[in-house]
């Protein structure tokens, strides 16, 4: 029986890599991004964090969107029983419009 949750243990700390996406546009990425570290989420993303509006500093439009659960994202969730659930978002403004 010990070596049974010895290796769920095991399974569940390899398992729980930082979650990680990155949606490219298409368009040329400018110098510009807005990057917002604690985006509130809660009971594991079911209540989504609130729209960044990038509209004002990207009037280009967007280039590429990335959001990432990081350590400290991770463990303010553990510490909260995944009832608070941050996360990190970073959007890099376009440079001009989509090639074509």
């Amino acid at each position: 029986m010990r070596r049974y949750l010895s290796a769920a243990a095991a399974l569940v700390v390899l398992c729980g890599g930082c979650y990680h996406v990155t949606v490219i546009t298409g368009a040329p990425a400018g110098p510009t991004t807005i990057d917002k570290q604690w985006q509130n989420s809660f009971v594991i993303g079911l209540v989504p964090p609130p729209e960044i509006d990038s509209k004002a500093q990207c009037p280009q439009g967007v280039a590429k969107v990335e959001t990432e659960r990081s350590f400290l994202n991770g463990l303010v969730g553990a510490i909260t029983w995944n009832i608070y659930t941050p996360i990190h978002a970073t959007v890099t403004c376009a440079s001009g419009p989509v090639a074509r």
